[in-house]
């Protein structure tokens, strides 16, 4: 019975958390003289494809995409760098003041970011970056969550692993690559994932810091869009645009749903 109660529950979230999906995904098929007529939200009597064809003509795709993708890119390629190399000096180099600076790095996790808005805005403006995908990818090369999540998931790695590799003459880069690494896949996937859907729906800060085309993010591109329509009848458009832009978090968060739920079970986060 008890297992019974938890699968409605867990079933009734899903539904509501879906609808929101599901209307978006309805309205953006919908034609724009039936929007302001059709009494059901969620119903549609003339499917139609045509919001698509006029987001994809009206708006610069290709360059946000591109942009997203060289800033997403960018972010997690360093974001990984830097986490790998922190986790492994926090789960297995001894040094004075290890246990401070780690509650340091945990800190930094319940900091909202858009607190750092103002200080990170002043070093870009200083540094002459303003408009440009750096400033948009600097301040995000470091992650707090990132390195606790890796560090975890390296302290349950046997330590006679890495000492058998000290013995068969590796340095400690190469026992990070060859015994590290290979075991914390499921939590690199997890993280990537995380990181991309993060920085892919990004807009606050990319709103700040971007002013061209040429290197605003799809979300600021679409939000930018979305504000030049003045009724309600253009929101086929601005949902189906919507769709194009989070479709490929979607399809990245179905291949890979099972690494993301597997790092989190052997990660020691209870």
């Amino acid at each position: 019975m008890h297992r019974l109660m938890n699968q409605i529950a867990i079933s009734l979230l899903a539904i509501l958390f879906a609808v929101p999906l599901i209307w978006a995904a309805v309205t953006s098929v919908t034609p724009s003289d039936e929007m302001l007529t059709r009494a059901n939200p969620f119903a549609v009597t003339h499917a139609t494809f045509a919001n698509y064809v006029h987001a994809w003509g009206s708006i610069p795709f290709p360059v946000y995409y591109w942009n997203t993708l060289l800033i997403v890119a960018g972010v997690l390629a360093l974001q990984l760098l830097t986490a790998t190399l922190a986790a492994y000096a926090f789960a297995r180099i001894r040094f004075f003041g290890q246990g401070l600076l780690f509650i340091l790095f945990l800190v930094q996790i319940m900091i909202p970011p858009d607190i750092l808005i103002f200080p990170n805005y002043t070093i870009m403006k200083e540094l002459h970056l303003i408009d440009t995908k750096w400033a948009v990818m600097i301040p995000f090369w470091a992650s707090s969550f990132g390195i606790f999540l890796l560090r975890q998931t390296f302290k349950q790695i046997p330590f006679e692993l890495d000492e058998a590799s000290r013995v068969d003459g590796c340095r400690w880069w190469q026992s990070l690559r060859h015994v590290y690494l290979p075991s914390a896949r499921p939590t690199y996937i997890a993280f990537a994932l995380i990181s991309i859907s993060t920085h892919w729906s990004n807009f606050m800060w990319p709103l700040i810091v971007t002013d061209s085309v040429h290197n605003r993010p799809l979300t600021v591109g679409i939000a930018i869009f979305a504000q030049s329509f003045e009724t309600g009848a253009q929101w086929g458009t601005v949902t189906a645009a919507t769709l194009m832009v989070i479709a490929p978090l979607l399809i990245a968060f179905f291949f890979f749903q099972r690494q993301f739920v597997e790092s989190f079970m052997h990660a020691g986060i209870k």
